[in-house]
């Protein structure tokens, strides 16, 4: 088969590999019907994390199930299925709390930008649709596995309620994503923090509100004073650097909290000022398969899209250049069809 290898920053490249099979009675492998680069593959690619020896590349993916082990009873050969970025048996003490991403057994998915993917765990981590959905839906669905249930996470982590009042830190899929859920989740007012034209528009029509183009102390003033000088119920932080961090923490206003799903990289927080601040703070890997059929659910029912953070569509022999357009800010995501 083929499929995405990095080698170094900047260094994508699409070549042959391995075939791969099932190692495991709880593996699946499943055909590739659509494919992504997300933002946390540019940590790498911009040189942000080690890479070490070339490894394939790729977290995020919907298809068709190839062959499955004999262990596996929740999906078939045939059926399409979505997945998440953390593998999860569903069965253990931590998934049986919700907690799926930090599964007993899990496994990071690393090698989805490829014609087929074995994924561990099939068993509690697969969901298989009722039929093959209509083509405009995999966007969507694509969506789904990651970047919607991470921005899905990031607005319950930060409670988002009815009637609440909640600040979005990241223009990325993931923060347009947290726009889409901080909307289903009924906040009554959406603060989206961007400072491009193409990703305000989209917050707006994913129901933002208002929209704060400032950064740091600037952009921290200008939230509080669109909340009266007090701050946000609820903000939620889906980039993942000390900046950002600091914006979302001094945005939420006492008793408020932060939901903060971005990577973090060189984030510290100080113990004694959040001591002070009262302000609630969750975050991590977010337990997508958790969420999955709820959130297919909306989506085949036409209720979300969040298919549409996907603004460049790619064979996926073209993937290079996938990174290429998000690391450059031409794209925000791009989607990768075999």
């Amino acid at each position: 088969m083929r499929g995405a290898v990095i080698y170094a920053p900047g260094d994508v490249r699409f070549e042959s590999l391995d075939d791969p099979k099932i190692l495991h009675p709880t593996d699946a492998v499943i055909r590739t019907v659509a494919t992504c680069v997300c933002g946390s593959d540019l940590w790498p690619y911009r040189g942000a994390e080690p890479i070490g020896d070339p490894h394939p590349m790729g977290h995020e993916y919907v298809g068709i199930v190839e062959e499955a082990g004999s262990e596996v009873t929740g999906v078939k050969p045939g059926q399409f299925v979505v997945g998440s970025f953390a593998t999860s048996d569903n069965t253990c003490a931590n998934c049986r709390n919700g907690w799926q991403s930090s599964c007993l057994h899990r496994e990071f998915m690393s090698a989805c930008q490829a014609d087929y993917v074995r994924i561990p765990n099939a068993h509690g981590t697969l969901v298989a649709t009722d039929e093959h959905p209509d083509g405009a839906f995999v966007p969507s669905l694509l969506a789904v596995s990651d970047v919607m249930g991470t921005g899905w996470y990031a607005a319950l982590a930060a409670e988002v309620k009815p009637g609440s009042t909640a600040v979005v830190v990241g223009d990325g899929a993931v923060g347009l994503c947290g726009v889409i859920a901080a909307r289903e989740l009924g906040a009554e007012r959406i603060i989206a923090m961007s400072r491009h034209a193409s990703r305000q528009q989209l917050a707006v029509e994913f129901g933002a509100t208002d929209i704060v183009s400032e950064r740091g102390d600037e952009g921290i003033a200008r939230v509080k004073d669109l909340t009266g000088g007090i701050g946000a119920d609820c903000v939620l932080e889906c980039v993942g650097t000390a900046e950002s961090m600091r914006q979302a923490l001094h945005s939420a206003r006492p008793g408020g909290n932060v939901g903060f799903v971005g990577v973090p990289h060189e984030v510290a927080v100080d113990g004694e000022e959040l001591f002070f601040s009262h302000v609630g703070l969750r975050g991590g890997p977010a337990p997508v398969r958790r969420y999955l059929p709820d959130l297919i659910d909306r989506v085949l029912s036409g209720r979300i899209d969040p298919g549409r953070v996907f603004d460049l569509t790619l064979p996926l022999d073209e993937v290079a250049e996938g990174y290429r357009a998000m690391d450059e800010r031409r794209a925000i995501k791009t989607l990768l069809k075999p």
